[in-house]
């Protein structure tokens, strides 16, 4: 797995991730040789202390307050495929191919939170068929599901993520990050629960400067400058 991180900074504020693939593909996942090999040998425990450790990785991108992207291109396929369904948001191309292959190899499809996450980006249905198939989701299909939010060309991908990026980070940081608590807290929530949760978040962000500067933005018909704070 050698996926390129890229963190736009401001001061020493990390404010987006930008996730990119090595050598024309995003990620093709666990090496067969060097690490599903020894799985074969390993006692439940053992192999159990190994699932939860890559299920780590899943529960620290939803708890990330930054906004992750993925810039996807050619393959993307098993913990590749989760480390892009993981991200906040999936920017493609035509030649992406993106596969949960576990039941390829005699695993279920329940791997790294997929079946939780997967159908809330593309349908119950859709990911009933990934996961039981292994099959691989071409780009145009990924777009036409929801799983990538746009398509884009490959030699441009890059530039568009890290655009798309700078967008976010020149946004009101803080609120944004509210924004992606409140996106995954409220998957357990009932709409009451939601309502209030949303209504204590948003109490919180207008006790923001930022929420000051946009409004004194507006009256002199600015364009706010965000800061985070």
């Amino acid at each position: 797995m050698r996926d390129l991180f890229h963190q736009l900074k401001w001061a020493d504020d990390v404010k987006v991730v930008v996730i990119q693939g090595a050598g024309g593909n995003f990620c093709s996942g666990g090496d067969v040789h060097e690490i599903i090999g020894p799985l074969v040998a390993l006692p439940a425990p053992e192999l159990l202390m190994f699932t939860r450790m890559t299920g780590e990785l899943v529960k620290t991108m939803r708890a990330c307050p930054q906004p992750i992207i993925a810039a996807v291109d050619g393959v993307c396929a098993g913990a590749g495929a989760i480390v892009a369904m993981a991200s906040d948001m999936r920017l493609g191309t035509v030649r992406s191919k993106t596969a949960f292959l576990f039941n390829r190899v005699g695993l279920a499809g329940c791997d790294m939170g997929a079946c939780a996450i997967l159908p809330r980006l593309i349908g119950q249905g859709r990911a009933s068929e990934l996961l039981y198939t292994g099959r691989a989701l071409g780009g145009e299909e990924g777009e036409r599901w929801g799983f990538f939010n746009r398509l884009i060309e490959p030699e441009e991908l890059l530039t568009e993520a890290l655009t798309l990026a700078h967008g976010l980070a020149d946004g009101p940081t803080f609120a944004n990050g509210i924004t992606k608590t409140m996106l995954h807290q409220e998957w357990a929530m009932t709409l009451e629960q939601a309502i209030e949760a949303e209504a204590q978040a948003q109490a919180l962000c207008m006790l923001t400067q930022d929420f000051t500067r946009a409004y004194h933005a507006f009256v002199a018909k600015q364009k706010p400058r965000f800061q985070g704070n």
